[in-house]
């Protein structure tokens, strides 16, 4: 019998006959039999790239509850194995417990094929698709499969509009004729540089055994090992001579293996009319995650249960792509994460093995501490301990320190403006604001960025540290920080606002300029931070360089005297001296202009005069803005020589952070986002590094830590949300030691109180 939309869609077009195509057409016909679909596929049956194919057991389910003949098919010829195998400098480091099934592109390809010709839809093999608008035209709906290079997404572009993100390493899909033991990654450090092997099996039935062997390095060593040279051929022949130990000494075979660069692609609509983008022609996910199958075939789902849902055909399309977009930005984070673990291999290879080997497995967040706990203690366990974790305590639980300052732990309370005092003094907010989160458990508190002069306040509710008055406040904090949370550090952040000063606080409007009362900016450059409504700042000059430098010692003078443990400078965020550093706000020609060499000079300057005034025991760490998430702004590889500026004169950590820089940035927002910039720092140059930006749980922190990421973690919004969030954290993980003690006064509530009953028991005997 015809479903319920059959008289508007009872002829289907799929372009593309890989999974998502076969598979959409599969599910549209068994829907509803009277539909006639047909599928174009330009390359014969038999033909197929790439080897093996990994499907997670959610994936499987959503098949096995929409086609049990599908599911039943695969299941008769999945390959399963349930170990991660990390070869580091000649050490195999082995995680159990994570589950993977794999088989063979062509062997699902077959699958695939056989049951749309049961169902009765057309393939036509060796053909070209007619141009998606022309099929638009003779069906109702068009299904757009067409992989990575779509022609239909190419075609309607202007609809689409696609962003189309070549990245950094090249890699090539290989195959050896025999069954790994394990999902299997191994690196080897070349003259040319390091190159990394991704394997796993995919076939060990009567068929033989088999196994995909990824290999995959930075277009740099690529090129300086000479493969750009080399012949399909020559290139497995001289990866398997690389890899000659993962492979026991035998060949790899290819398969159309072409050296290529992974490409990200993801699209603002995902429909145009009645076509329709699934599968690598809407989006891709990096191979390291091993996402694009199975991204392709819930797509496939998802497209065909709207559709069976919605009345109407422009509403299923909708629905599809609300359904569905959230669940791909997900997974590309996830694989945009991974990517950058890989494309910085070479930053990490002096790790320990074990801690290398963690880095590996959660280097998509996807796989955290506590999961990871869960899935192989034993692992886990030695991991810990190598971090120097003592028994039964969590990683963020253990001290770090900085010069003279120890923290007995490694969560940070984020600076964050509060917009609450008068005349720049801290008053009873900043003490019962920063007081409750030292009660919190917190290792280091820190301040909001305190201003160094009148003109250098964001807006007329910022703090300062230019008068007596002011630093009288901050002592009355520090005093009771001291006293009521013994062993918490509080640390002061001292910035000026440079061109982004003079505006409303932050619930009347951010960054709008004041309508009265404002005062006169300055700046690296005069460039307005929002042009056509922020003022347009003076350019500093020499002398007044000179006078910011002297308010900048004073402040740190005055915080000395305060009784602050740290002291941070703010250099990020666009306030004055981030505008210094960044390309995009500073167009100086003067020797504070130009080369990043020069662009650094005031910012030192200001560093160097503190560092001088500032006690030799008590550290001091720089807030960086690592990107400007904009062209032609900041770049990593910048954030990384600006951070190896800092230490070299006496940073003691940096505060990695980004963005804020210009008012047209684009940022990359997701779960830690920002951290993978301080990660790079970190790992690149040996220094110790605070992560911020999105951090939310203890787990992340955990996690981060573990990896070698970095050494503290800032939060700022949870700690808003709650101001216990660290003795919460520890009580969640079972931890009761030094470095996480309630204080006296609060000690009976440490545990959660009882809840109230959640209902009536339910009846064990039915009586009749």
């Amino acid at each position: 019998m015809a479903g319920p939309l059959m008289a508007r869609v009872p002829r289907v077009a799929v372009i593309g006959g890989g999974p998502g195509g076969l598979y959409a057409a599969a599910l549209l016909k068994r829907l509803d039999p009277a539909r006639e679909i047909t599928v174009w596929e330009r390359n014969a049956p038999d033909d197929t790239f790439g080897f093996g194919v990994v499907l997670s057991d959610e994936t499987l389910g959503g098949i096995e509850h929409a086609d049990p003949v599908v599911h039943r098919a695969l299941q008769a010829e999945f390959v399963r194995w349930d170990t991660i195998d990390i070869v580091h400098r000649g050490r195999t480091l082995t995680s159990g417990g994570h589950g993977f099934a794999a088989l063979g592109r062509r062997r699902l390809l077959e699958i695939l094929h056989e049951r749309c010709a049961s169902l009765g839809v057309r393939l036509r093999f060796r053909t070209e698709a007619p141009p998606a608008a022309q099929l638009a035209t003779a069906y109702d709906l068009v299904i757009a499969a067409d992989g990575v290079h779509s022609l239909t997404r190419a075609a309607h572009a202007e609809v689409f509009a696609p962003t189309i993100t070549t990245h950094r390493c090249r890699y090539v899909w290989l195959a050896a004729d025999f069954a790994l033991d394990a999902f299997r990654f191994e690196t080897a450090e070349t003259e040319h540089g390091v190159m990394q092997l991704h394997g796993y099996p995919y076939a060990n039935g009567a068929g033989g055994a088999r196994s995909t062997v990824i290999v995959e390095m930075r277009e740099e060593v690529w090129r300086a090992a000479g493969f750009e040279d080399l012949d399909e051929r020559q290139s497995a022949e001289r990866c398997a001579k690389i890899f000659a130990d993962a492979l026991g000494g035998r060949p790899l075979r290819a398969n159309a293996s072409s050296w290529t660069a992974f490409r990200t692609v993801v699209n603002d609509r995902w429909s145009h009319g009645n076509t329709v983008l699934i599968g690598d022609a809407a989006h891709t996910a990096h191979f390291s995650i091993g996402s694009g199958t199975k991204l392709a075939v819930e797509d496939a789902l998802a497209l065909a249960a709207c559709i069976e849902e919605r009345p109407e055909l422009p509403d299923a399309l909708a629905a599809y792509e609300s359904e569905r977009r959230p669940v791909v930005e997900s997974t590309q984070r996830a694989a945009a994460a991974s990517l950058r673990w890989f494309e910085e291999l070479a930053t990490y290879t002096d790790q320990p093995p074990r801690q290398f080997a963690f880095g590996l497995l959660t280097r998509s967040r996807r796989v955290t501490h506590d999961n990871l706990r869960l899935r192989d203690p034993d692992f886990t366990r030695a991991v810990e301990r190598d971090f120097g974790c003592p028994p039964g305590t969590p990683p963020m639980f253990t001290p770090f320190r900085l010069r003279g300052l120890t923290l007995r732990n490694r969560v940070v309370v984020s600076p964050m403006d509060m917009y609450s005092a008068v005349d720049g003094v801290p008053g009873d907010f900043h003490l019962v604001h920063l007081g409750a989160r030292a009660l919190g458990g917190a290792g280091l508190v820190m301040t909001e960025m305190v201003c160094v002069s009148p003109e250098g306040r964001i807006t007329p509710g910022c703090a300062g540290l230019y008068s007596r008055e002011q630093g009288d406040g901050w002592r009355r904090v520090t005093d009771f920080v001291h006293t009521r949370s013994p062993g918490t550090a509080i640390g002061v952040q001292l910035g000026h606002a440079g061109r982004k000063g003079a505006t409303r606080v932050m619930w009347e409007g951010m960054d709008e300029p004041l309508p009265v009362g404002g005062w006169p900016l300055v700046a690296a450059s005069p460039l307005p931070y929002r042009p056509g409504v922020s003022e347009v700042p003076h350019q500093l000059d020499r002398r007044q360089l000179d006078t910011i430098r002297e308010q900048f010692t004073a402040a740190a003078r005055r915080a000395q005297r305060s009784g602050f443990d740290l002291l941070e400078l703010h250099c990020a965020h666009g306030y004055l001296l981030s505008g210094f550093l960044s390309p995009l706000t500073n167009r100086r020609t003067d020797a504070y202009g130009g080369s990043l060499t020069a662009r650094l000079r005031f910012p030192l300057e200001v560093f160097d005069a503190i560092r001088a005034d500032w006690p030799d025991d008590r550290p001091m760490t720089v807030r960086i803005s690592a990107t400007d998430w904009a062209p032609g702004g900041t770049t990593p590889e910048d954030a990384v020589e600006i951070a190896r500026a800092f230490v070299a004169h006496g940073a003691d950590a940096i505060d990695v952070s980004t963005g804020q820089v210009v008012a047209d940035e684009r940022p990359e927002f997701g779960r830690s986002y920002q951290t993978p910039f301080a990660d790079l720092i970190r790992n690149t140059l040996s220094v110790p590094v605070i992560a911020v930006g999105a951090i939310s749980s203890w787990d992340d922190v955990n996690s981060l830590l573990l990896a070698g990421r970095t050494d503290l973690c800032a939060l700022a919004r949870p700690h808003l949300h709650d101001p216990q969030w660290t003795l919460h954290a520890a009580g969640a993980q079972g931890y009761e030691g030094p470095a996480a003690p309630w204080p006296l006064p609060y000690r009976a509530g440490s545990r959660p109180p009882p809840a109230g009953r959640a209902g009536d028991p339910k009846p064990r005997l039915t009586l009749r």
